[in-house]
């Protein structure tokens, strides 16, 4: 099914913006796909000399490359140009609450390589010495121009990850070692990649973003169901990321339990309670996490923290909504593409059963990329700030 890509704002000719006319040449490419052109100068709404000049800069320097000539139209055939998948390369580490997973990805978004490793809980030293290996792993396999080509490293993290040592069943002390840690300096004894930290749930709605179906949208909200649920906001065209990186944590927004006490969406709707759920049926809730993910036999625990969890995620939806005024609520997760479309569907119901006067009521639909969101939102990190457009961004190198 064909779908709308909405565009970033137009541009300006005056002398002294080149950086940021590129970034928004780049910027709609990345969105919109191949262009001619002409096509990309009405889009930005610079005059074609001046999207000439940058498209042939781009093009030497590596970041762009030519499509066949498009024939058919009157006059000189037009030739489409699209980002070059190898004119930036890109590292993301996603630090989850059983498994760290390493990527490279490329301009596109496409992953290049994945490693994975597992542990009870996210300790520094030995992540570390992970991403050590993994990066010489990776990047051992590169020819020297593709090293060449390397933005840095993003890092994707639940904040304050010293905070969470109970839902991570970790002991106080273990994940008390990331207060303070310098995740930078560590990573600087084994490379000379400029490092990005973001929130995790961030960095996967910035994955959704860029890649997935939030190209749709002007403005949305976003949830990304792990074992704990958080979410991101996009306004404008960009990932609204607040003064201290943790806008859109969406995990925190009131809800009500089971048990009819008020809660947070943490409580109700994270992968944990699932785990929970099955654990005390005597199910192994291991299988949460078996790859390739089957969830089919999880039966009327899967059936009620489905229902549970749509009915709360609608209420907090809503209470955006109300705030922002937003297009759309995407919703993904580190779950089968099964149980995701129906925790959509499940939403859009609830959603009629409550009281929505005043309000526009948003979409509600699902995401696109799944459970590798995490990782690659990272990996784009480096990439959006050093060659895109970032309206609302803090982002800078650790």
């Amino acid at each position: 099914m064909d779908r709308d890509v909405t565009g970033p704002a137009v541009g300006v000719n005056q002398q002294g913006v080149r950086d940021h006319n590129e970034r928004l040449i780049l910027s709609l490419l990345q969105r919109q796909g191949p262009m001619p052109g002409t096509d990309v100068a009405r889009a930005a709404g610079l005059s074609p000399q001046t999207v000439s000049v940058i498209l042939r800069e781009l093009e030497q320097d590596g970041f762009l490359s030519r499509g066949d000539p498009q024939r058919g139209r009157v006059g000189k055939p037009a030739v489409p140009m699209s980002l070059d998948p190898d004119g930036v390369l890109s590292f993301g580490l996603k630090v989850g609450r059983r498994s760290a997973d390493l990527i490279l990805c490329d301009f596109l978004g496409r992953v290049r390589a994945q490693v994975q490793t597992t542990y009870s809980h996210p300790m520094p030293g030995p992540l570390m010495d992970f991403l050590r290996s993994g990066l010489a792993q990776v990047t051992g396999a590169l020819s020297q121009a593709e090293r060449n080509r390397l933005a840095g490293i993003g890092i994707a993290m639940p904040w304050q990850i010293w905070n969470w040592h109970e839902v991570f069943g970790a002991p106080e002390g273990d994940l008390a070692l990331w207060r303070g840690f310098d995740i930078a300096g560590a990573i600087a004894a084994f490379s000379d990649l400029p490092v990005f930290l973001e929130n995790d749930a961030t960095a996967a709605c910035r994955a959704e973003h860029l890649y997935g179906r939030g190209r749709e949208f002007r403005d949305f909200a976003y949830f990304f169901v792990g074992s704990f649920i958080g979410g991101g906001l996009v306004l404008n065209h960009s990932v609204y990321e607040g003064r201290f990186g943790n806008a859109g944590a969406l995990g925190f927004l009131p809800a009500i339990g089971p048990d009819g006490r008020p809660c947070t969406l943490l409580d109700v709707a994270s992968i944990h309670r699932l785990e929970a759920g099955l654990r005390a049926t005597g199910q192994d809730p291991r299988l949460l996490w078996a790859q390739p993910q089957d969830w089919s036999s999880f039966g009327t625990v899967l059936d009620d923290w489905i229902t549970t969890s749509a009915q709360e995620m609608a209420r907090g939806a809503l209470v955006v909504a109300a705030v922002i005024d937003i297009e759309s609520v995407l919703v993904d997760g580190a779950f089968p593409a099964s149980v995701r479309a129906r925790l959509v569907t499940e939403m859009r119901r609830a959603m009629l059963r409550l009281d929505t006067r005043g309000i526009v009521v948003p979409r509600v639909e699902a995401g696109d990329i799944g459970g590798n969101a995490r990782a690659l939102g990272a990996a784009s990190v480096p990439i959006v700030s050093q060659y895109l457009l970032n309206t609302h961004g803090i982002l800078a190198a650790l």
